[in-house]
Parts: structure tokens; sequence; C-alpha cells
């Protein structure tokens, strides 16, 4: 599933973080993005090729009171480490769940089936709902959208150990632990790949991406009915033929690709000042950007790995 969260984060800047600012704070002097005579849409004087994650004009610097031009109150902004802290703490919640999940799926199968299920319309609806919403996402919800995915996460992971696993087998070729860290390697690519600037995120790139991912997100849920109620195996259509291993391909690459998106609008919220409490509704889209991507290469290993 792709992200729907933080596709707001620049609205949410150019509003000045409206919900997450204290009574008192003094509003932004410049949106961020607007053009002035100066400047062309994003692309800042003196930053020519790069058009986010710059500071602008009003934000990030220290307004009235010691505050941040988006921190609100006088309140301080967010950083980086902020966080990093809530999206560990989101991926404890996730996995303690998932841990019960698996659990269960491996004593009472029925009963992991079903929990899966809830987990994921769950995940679905919830990430509808916070997409649709008009506030950020806060703790509370990021935290109960974490044990939701968990209680997916979980049920069906151990669900492809059971099925392509080896009986007895040693535990770095288990379909899951090679998916968790082909996770993190793809993760520390793009990472490296954004902060190099070998992958640009402009106005033209989010376009693009955002049509895929629309379109993505339809064909998923297209391939889920299909899988539910006419094919009954776990990957629908192209099955494990080379068709299904092109879609799992180009799916894990669109959930790569959304990773510079996030790392932009984190860079974008860290540097137009975002208050501290804002680090939830960006640890809740990356987390869902992880999970979704750890999912596809799940689905791409289990694919190459069948008859």
């Amino acid at each position: 599933m792709s992200n729907p969260i933080l596709g707001r984060v620049e609205q949410d800047a150019q509003r000045g973080y409206a919900g997450f600012r204290d009574a008192g704070a003094p509003a932004p002097q410049q949106g961020y993005g607007q053009a002035s005579p100066q400047q062309g849409g994003y692309q800042q004087q003196g930053f020519p090729q790069q058009g986010y994650g710059q500071p602008q004009p009003g934000f990030g610097q220290p307004g009235p009171g010691g505050g941040f031009g988006g921190g609100g109150g006088g309140g301080r902004a967010v950083t980086l480490d902020d966080v990093l802290m809530r999206t560990g703490a989101l991926f404890g919640v996730l996995l303690v769940v998932a841990a019960v999940g698996w659990t269960l799926a491996a004593v009472a199968p029925a009963i992991g089936s079903l929990m899966m299920m809830v987990g994921l319309f769950g995940t679905i609806g919830m990430a509808l709902f916070m997409m649709f919403r008009r506030k950020p996402v806060g703790a509370g919800l990021a935290v109960v959208y974490a044990a939701v995915e968990g209680a997916f996460v979980g049920p069906i992971s151990a669900f492809y150990h059971q099925n392509f696993d080896t009986v007895g087998g040693s535990i770095f070729e288990s379909i899951v632990t090679q998916a968790i860290l082909a996770t993190l390697c793809v993760f520390g690519a793009m990472l490296v790949l954004y902060k190099t600037g070998i992958i640009t995120v402009n106005q033209k790139f989010r376009a693009i991406m955002g049509m895929a991912l629309v379109g993505y997100f339809i064909f998923s849920m297209i391939n889920l009915g299909y899988m539910l109620f006419f094919d009954g195996s776990p990957f629908g259509f192209g099955g494990t033929g080379w068709l299904g291993i092109g879609i799992s391909l180009f799916g894990t690459g669109l959930a790569a690709m959304t990773l510079a998106i996030d790392f932009d609008d984190i860079s974008i919220a860290i540097q137009t000042g975002a208050p501290v409490n804002y680090a939830w509704h960006l640890s809740i889209g990356l987390l869902i950007t992880l999970v979704w991507l750890y999912l596809e290469l799940l689905r791409l290993l289990a694919r190459l790995r069948s008859d």
C-alpha cells in the first residue's frame, strides 16, 4: 500500500502547520513555496538545482520569543532525532503486535487468519481516513495505526514463512529475513541517492509519482478482490510467471522511489520549522512506506521461489 500521509506536508507548511501551532504563535510572514519577484515557484535564488528542502524566508529562523516560525508559541521545532525516535517507537508497537500475530498464525491458524484480515482492512481503512482528514496525524492515531498494521504484518509474514521456507533451514535463508534485509538495503541506498542529489525531488517527479501511486493503489485493490474471490493464491494477477514478477518489480521500485519523497517531505518539515509534535505525522508516513516496501519484497521473493 502506498503512502497517503506525507503528501500533505507542503500544504501544512504553507498554512503554518495549522492545528499544531500554539494559540499565541506568530504567523509566518511568507508561506512555504510561494513565489516572489525574486523567486520562481519552489526554486530559490541561489538554489537553482534543488527546489525542495531549502530554508524559506520566514521559516526555520528564530522568531519573536525565541521560537521558530513554524514551531508555535515559542516551542522548539522538530528535528531529525524527533522523527527517528518516534519512528522507532512506532516500529516497536508494530513488532510487538506482529509477534503476537505470528504466534497465533502458528498455533491457531484460524485465529491468525482472522487477525490478518482485520489488520488488512483496518490498515486500508485507517490509511484512507488519515489521507482525507484535515488534521495531521497525532500520537494516539499513529500508535493505533502501527498496532493495526502489526496485526496484518505478523500473520502474513508467518504465512510466507510457512509456505516458502524450507523446514530446518538457516535463519538467513528465511524469506522473511531476506525481505527485512532487502528493505534495509533499499532504504539505505535511497537515502544515499537522495542525499547526494542523484535523485532530485521536484514538482515533475512528484506529479509522475502521484499518478503512478494512485494507479497502483487502484490496481492493488482490484487485485486484492481477485485474490479473495476468484484466484485464491497469494499473488493474484500474473501469478508466479514473468508478468507477476514484473508486477512485483514495479511495485518494489515504486515503493523505493516513494522513500525519496518521504525524505524530502521530512526535510521540508524540519527546515520550515514544523513544531515538534508534527514528528508523529512524519513518522507514521515513513512507517507506511517501509512496511509497503517490505511487503512488496516479500511477494517478489515468494514469486521467485515458486515453481
